[in-house]
């Protein structure tokens, strides 16, 4: 076997993501986000929604989220904070029953009067337990049951303050209990000092540590991680203690006097308390949870329990992101694994890798207005996706020629001529073939040789340059009949294909509601829907006919989406004039563009989203005026529509 190179390891990574981890899909991400942009929504809130939704094979924010809540209701539902004292309670029952039997058989008085003790016991739990601290008993069951309750209360009472003490004083003796009292009375007076502002507080901790370090695993660094770690456990404690009936935490308070047998260790962690009280004041002292389960759990478990709880709710504040300036590094990992396992970890790195790298590789930028918008880059990659997707949708369609197959130079005319020097054309191979095997037989036949002159090449005709206006119709009913993201896909379709395949043309977008402006792709893109009356298809039109006016060398094409008839005009004074239903006036006028724009040679293409008869007779009636034609696609179909008529169009 070949040695690995030392300081090599093929063992978990350390510092930042596993290279072996398949990468982020940034294309997906960006579709998705690229969807819910044209939908309406802002760029920032579309990424914060990917996050929250997920992806194909990472969880989101609100599925993490959904379980950390999941498991805070299990927590509730299952378990009881009453544990310690119903052990407290069976101890001493067994107790006081095997001293019963002990005494029962003994006939002397003392016997008698040991019994008349027990019996004269106060009903109380804690009560009891305190008026037996100097009974001599019998019954060696019974001594040993009074023990195990004053261990047992010792015991709760140090893990409910410091985790994992229960186990680690499982055989306590009197050395045992001695050293934590004195670990006590040193901690005190290093909160003390440090509360005072002691100039050596840094070598009083050091000190601290070196003598009862081994009562922290959690290793703090200095006195006031050592602070924080003690104030969260307390707190803790305290909302356990709140979460108690009246009844269930006055037994306790009287209980735990008897812990060890020492009361000292109640005393000490009762100015323990007071100090961490007064030190970490924002800690949360007072709230209750309310348990319904059947699980009882003793002091410690009960403080962790309400640890755990206080932990996923912060969970659950860190994955909302709701607070100001939040971003994804702001997961706690090493917690959120502890609470839902470490595929819950993996899920959020993976949002997290995305959201650093989409933003990393500038698909946002910021607008002039401060706000975060789609990068050209963003947008170019949307718009390979879209018209991929349209060139998927034509390809269906029988006897549709590939569209990407255009070349830029000109389009094939189906002939062939012989080929002159200087011909780029490509050669018609299968007529070349034929003309070199017809000389070879009319010379007396022999091997078939190309000569130059058997070349024939495609003939093309000039492809010429094209003006391009894409009227889109941005009035409400686009936005309330689910019209606006296929015609944002389909104006980002039309605008790829012009941009890679079409350099030289000139694509206008014009959107047209109560007024018509011209804008470009990332602010179409970027537009939310808006409650706004009026299609004002004649300001459209003369903005479109301005547009082919600039470009009088070129082939005019309008392209018009709408799904309602023309209500708005725009007077001489700039004004825009709204009635509905539509005036003459405003029918006059939207007729009158549609003539000046067919003047300019353009023949207008409609694309009818909708069935309104008074909108379908409206259209016919631009397309019989204009020479052009009327479309009524699906909603899915809009972009194919738009892309064939403009290829169908530019080779006519």
């Amino acid at each position: 076997m070949t040695a690995v190179p030392e300081g090599y390891s093929y063992g978990p990574w350390h510092d930042g993501p596993d290279p072996l981890a398949p990468p982020a899909d940034l294309r997906d991400a960006l579709d998705e986000i690229g969807r819910d942009v044209m939908g309406g929504a802002s760029p920032r809130s579309a990424l914060e929604e990917l996050l929250r939704r997920g992806t194909e094979r990472t969880a989101g924010l609100d599925e993490l989220t959904r379980r950390l809540w999941q498991r805070r209701s299990q927590i509730q539902r299952r378990h009881r904070l009453d544990g310690t004292l119903q052990e407290v309670q069976r101890l001493l029952q067994e107790a006081l029953d095997a001293e019963r039997r002990a005494l029962f058989p003994d006939p002397d008085d003392d016997a008698r009067f040991r019994e008349a003790q027990l019996d004269a016991l106060p009903p109380g739990t804690a009560a009891a337990v305190r008026e037996l601290a100097e009974y001599d008993w019998r019954s060696e069951q019974g001594r040993e049951n009074y023990e195990q309750i004053r261990n047992l209360l010792g015991r709760e009472l140090m893990d409910s303050r410091f985790q994992g003490m229960k186990q680690a004083l499982q055989n306590a003796g009197p050395e045992d209990v001695e050293r934590v009292n004195q670990m006590l009375s040193d901690l005190n007076a290093l909160l003390s000092a440090h509360a005072r502002g002691v100039d050596d507080i840094a070598e009083r901790f050091s000190e601290f540590m070196r003598r009862h370090g081994e009562f922290f695993p959690e290793n703090p660094r200095n006195v006031e991680e050592l602070i924080d770690v003690l104030a969260a456990r307390a707190a803790a404690a305290q909302r356990m203690l709140n979460s108690m009936t009246d009844e269930q935490r006055a037994e306790l308070a009287e209980l735990t006097q008897q812990a060890f047998g020492d009361p000292r260790l109640a005393q000490q962690l009762s100015t323990l308390d007071a100090q961490l009280q007064a030190l970490r004041p924002g800690e949360d002292w007072t709230s209750a949870e309310r348990f319904r389960g059947q699980d009882p759990l003793g002091l410690g478990e009960g403080a962790q329990a309400m640890a755990d709880l206080a932990e996923l709710d912060a969970l659950a504040e860190q994955l909302g992101q709701s607070y100001p300036g939040a971003r994804l590094e702001d997961i706690d990992l090493e917690a959120l694994e502890r609470q839902l396992g470490p595929d819950a970890g993996v899920d959020a790195r993976r949002l997290s890798e995305l959201e650093r790298e989409l933003r990393r590789q500038g698909l946002f930028e910021r607008a002039p207005d401060g706000t975060l918008r789609l990068s050209p880059k963003a947008l170019r990659r949307l718009g390979e996706t879209a018209l991929a997707e349209v060139v998927n949708a034509l390809r269906g369609k029988a006897g549709e020629r590939e569209t990407e197959s255009a070349g830029a130079a000109g389009e094939p005319t189906g002939a062939s001529r012989p080929w002159r020097f200087g011909d780029m054309q490509p050669w018609d191979v299968p007529r070349t073939v034929r003309n070199a095997v017809l000389r070879s037989v009319s010379v007396g036949g022999g091997p078939v040789r190309l000569d130059v002159e058997d070349v024939e090449v495609v003939e093309t005709e000039h492809r010429s340059r094209a003006a391009v206006a894409l009227l889109v119709d941005t009035s409400w009913s686009m936005v309330q009949e689910g019209r606006w993201l296929p015609m944002k896909r389909t104006a980002l379709a039309l605008h790829q294909l012009i941009s890679t395949r079409f350099r030289n043309d000139a694509l206008q977008l014009i959107t047209f509601g109560r007024y018509a402006t011209p804008v470009e792709l990332p602010e179409l893109i970027g537009m939310e829907g808006t409650w706004e009356q009026g299609t004002n298809a004649h300001h459209a039109l003369l903005l479109a006919g301005r547009h082919l006016r600039r470009h009088p060398d070129a082939q005019p094409v309008v392209l018009m989406v709408t799904d309602g008839e023309p209500t708005a005009h725009l007077e001489p004074d700039g004004e825009a004039e709204f009635a509905y239903p539509p005036e003459p006036r405003t029918i006059h006028k939207t007729l009158s563009e549609v003539d000046r724009v067919a003047k300019l040679g353009a023949a207008v293409t409609v694309f009818r989203l909708g069935d309104d008869p008074r909108l379908t007779a409206f259209v016919e009636m631009i397309a019989r005026r204009s020479g052009g034609r009327v479309l009524a696609p699906d909603l899915d179909g809009l972009g194919a529509a738009v892309v064939s008529d403009f290829l169908h169009t530019r080779r006519r």
